[in-house]
C-alpha cells in the first residue's frame, strides 16, 4: 500500500497537474514582472511581457536564468519578496566565491517542507518513525529541509547534523532510528563503522534517503546489503529550494518531481532548444509557488532525462532520471560544489600559474580532493621546508574559498601532461 503525504495532489490527474501548472506559472511570472527588475529587463530584452504566458505551453518564451545570473544580481537582486517579510536563508558556494544566497518566506518554508514530508512518506515513512537527520545544518539545505519533512510526517526528529559517528551509532541504537537521511558516501562509512563496532543486530534501520553527490546502482546495492535498508534516492538544488524538489518512490525507477510547485523542461545545452520527452539534455526548472526568490526558466547543468510512463507507486508526477552528468565542469566533493574556476582563481591570486591538476578520488566511502600546481621558474625551490609551507598556504587560501580541505602538491615547471597543448583538468576516479 503506497503511502503519500499529500495523496490529493501527489496522484492528481495529468490534466489537474496541468491546470495547476497553467495558472501558477501565468500567476508567477506576473510576480516577477512587478517585483524582480532583474528578470524584467531580461524578459524586455527577449520582447516578452506576462501578456505573453497564458499557459505551459508559452514557457519557452521566457529567458534563461544561469548561475552567471545568481552571482550578478548577489545578494538581493532576484528577491521577489521585501526583506521584512523574508525569514531565512539557505546558502551554497557558487563559481568564484560568491556564494548562492537563496531566501525564503514562511509560505516558501512550509511548501518546501511539504515537499520533502512526501520524500519521507514515500519511503515508507509515518509518525511512528524515528528519522534520522546526518546531512549538515546551518546554511546547507539538507539539514534544515529533511527536519522540517520530518516533523510534518510526525515522525520522532533527530537533527544529528553530520560528522561525530560515534554519537550518530549511539543514538541510532539508544533511540531505534529507522529512516536515515544522509550523504550516500557517509552512509557508507556509517555501514562500515556499525560492521567494525559489532553493532549490525542493534540496528533498526529500514529506509534511506540519500542525496547531494552522485551515486551508482552498486553503491544502492551495496549501501542496501551492509544496512539491511532500501536506499532511496533524493534531488535539489539550493536555488530551487533544496532536496525534495523531486523524490524516489518505492519503485526506484526515477525520482518524482513535485510538479505543483516546479515545471520541469529537458533543453538541448547547446542551443536551448526544448527536447521533447524522453530525450536526454539539460534540466530546467520553474518555480511556480516560490515567493521570495522565484526563480523561471532556471538551468541546472545536470544531464537527465524526464519519463511519464506510469508508476506502480500511484503518484503521477513525473520521474527524472538520476542525473547523467554535467553541462559544465562544476564537480560536487562531499556535497559541495567545486568549481575549476574558483581554484583557478585562489591560485591566480597567490601568484601561481593557471596549470594545475584537480584529482578526486573516493578513500573509505569519503571523497578526497587533491590540486597539483605547478610551480613558476621564479617560486620553484628545491627546499622542502619552503615548498611545505608553500603548499599550507595554499590550503588555507582553497579552504577559504571552498569551504572544504583540498589537499595541495607542489610541481616542477611543465610537469602537468598536456594534451594537444590543453591540459587534463579534471581526473575523477570515483566509481560513479
Amino acid at each position: 500500500m503506497a503511502n503519500y503525504y499529500q495523496p490529493e495532489i501527489e496522484t492528481a490527474s495529468p490534466e489537474q497537474i496541468r491546470a495547476w501548472q497553467d495558472e501558477r506559472l501565468v500567476a508567477q511570472v506576473k510576480h516577477v514582472w512587478d517585483n524582480v527588475p532583474y528578470y524584467r529587463a531580461k524578459m524586455e530584452e527577449k520582447g516578452v511581457t506576462p501578456d505573453d504566458i497564458k499557459s505551459c505551453a508559452d514557457l519557452h518564451k521566457l529567458p534563461f536564468l544561469t548561475k552567471d545570473d545568481l552571482r550578478e544580481a548577489y545578494p538581493y537582486g532576484l528577491m521577489g519578496k521585501p526583506l521584512s517579510e523574508c525569514v531565512r536563508i539557505q546558502s551554497t558556494s557558487g563559481t568564484t566565491g560568491k556564494r548562492v544566497v537563496a531566501f525564503y518566506t514562511q509560505k516558501d518554508i512550509d511548501l518546501w517542507e511539504d515537499c520533502c514530508a512526501r520524500a519521507i512518506m514515500a519511503v515508507g515513512g509515518t509518525k511512528d518513525d524515528v528519522c534520522h537527520v546526518s546531512y549538515g545544518y546551518g546554511l546547507f539545505t539538507g539539514g534544515p529541509g529533511l527536519n522540517g519533512g520530518s516533523h510534518k510526517v510526525g515522525c520522532l526528529t533527530l537533527p544529528m547534523s553530520s560528522g561525530n559517528t560515534d554519537r550518530q551509532l549511539q543514538f541510532m541504537c539508544d533511540l531505534g532510528s529507522t529512516i536515515i537521511c544522509c550523504t550516500p558516501s557517509y552512509a557508507e562509512y556509517l555501514a562500515e563503522s556499525i560492521e567494525e563496532r559489532g553493532l549490525k543486530d542493534q540496528i533498526k534501520l529500514k529506509a534511506g534517503i540519500f542525496g547531494a553527490e552522485a551515486w551508482s546502482e552498486n553503491m544502492r546495492h551495496d549501501i542496501e546489503e551492509k544496512l539491511g535498508i532500501k536506499a532511496y534516492d533524493i534531488y535539489g538544488l539550493t536555488e530551487i529550494s533544496g532536496p525534495g524538489v523531486s523524490f524516489e518512490c518505492e519503485d526506484q525507477t526515477g525520482m518524482h518531481i513535485n510538479e505543483d510547485h516546479f515545471i520541469a523542461e529537458i533543453i538541448n545545452p547547446e542551443t536551448g532548444e526544448v527536447l521533447p520527452e524522453g530525450e536526454k539534455g539539460e534540466l530546467v526548472f520553474s518555480c511556480i509557488t516560490k515567493e521570495a526568490f522565484p526563480l523561471l526558466r532556471y538551468r541546472t547543468k545536470d544531464i537527465c532525462v524526464l519519463t511519464r510512463e506510469k508508476c506502480s507507486c500511484g503518484r503521477t508526477f513525473v520521474k527524472m532520471s538520476k542525473p547523467m552528468g554535467r553541462s559544465d565542469d562544476m564537480l560536487i566533493v562531499k556535497g559541495v560544489n567545486v568549481f575549476p574556476s574558483q581554484i583557478e582563481q585562489v591560485l591566480l591570486e597567490q601568484g601561481y600559474p593557471a596549470n594545475y591538476q584537480i584529482v578526486v578520488d573516493r578513500v573509505n566511502h569519503s571523497d578526497t580532493l587533491e590540486v597539483m600546481v605547478e610551480m613558476t621558474p621564479e617560486n620553484f625551490s628545491d627546499n622542502l621546508g619552503q615548498i611545505t609551507e608553500m603548499e599550507k598556504s595554499l590550503v588555507a587560501a582553497l579552504k577559504a574559498m571552498l569551504g572544504i580541505y583540498a589537499k595541495v602538491k607542489l610541481v616542477a615547471p611543465k610537469t602537468i601532461a598536456r594534451s594537444e597543448g590543453k591540459a587534463v583538468r579534471i581526473i575523477d576516479k570515483r566509481k560513479i
